[in-house]
């Protein structure tokens, strides 16, 4: 998909060089209208003059700010309440960070122990 991201230099948006990132779920299943909608939602809020490259301010309106407040957008439009900077992260960001975390290490133990993993026979070819 596209990523979009708010820097000094204002809106991108990029296909690649995110390879690396934490997606971090924020609509569930049930929502599929939503999800429908979302890339038009995201690109209107996104030419806002908020978001302008003069705006940006490396601790108090950033990357972090952006998605925050899109998300808050999302909700209001829900007619939900938004969510602060600590609600967001102990809800979202900190749960997959931690799983991110556990997974690197595991990773890293398995590679410098010389493992390696190979996938199970289908349950057919063991009968």
């Amino acid at each position: 998909g596209v990523v979009y991201h708010y820097n000094e230099e204002g809106i991108h948006r990029a296909e690649t060089g995110w390879e690396q990132c934490i997606s971090i779920p924020l609509v569930q299943p049930d929502m599929f209208g939503l999800l429908q909608q979302w890339d038009k939602l995201l690109e209107e809020f996104s030419v806002g003059e908020a978001w302008l490259p003069h705006r940006y301010e490396e601790h108090d309106h950033n990357c972090y700010t952006y998605a925050l407040a899109f998300i808050n957008s999302v909700l209001t439009a829900q007619g939900k309440q938004q969510m602060s900077k600590s609600e967001f992260t102990e809800k979202f960001v900190i749960p997959q960070t931690k799983k991110a975390s556990k997974y690197i290490t595991l990773h890293q133990e398995l590679t410098a122990k010389d493992f390696y993993i190979v996938p199970l026979p289908d349950q057919e070819k063991q009968c």
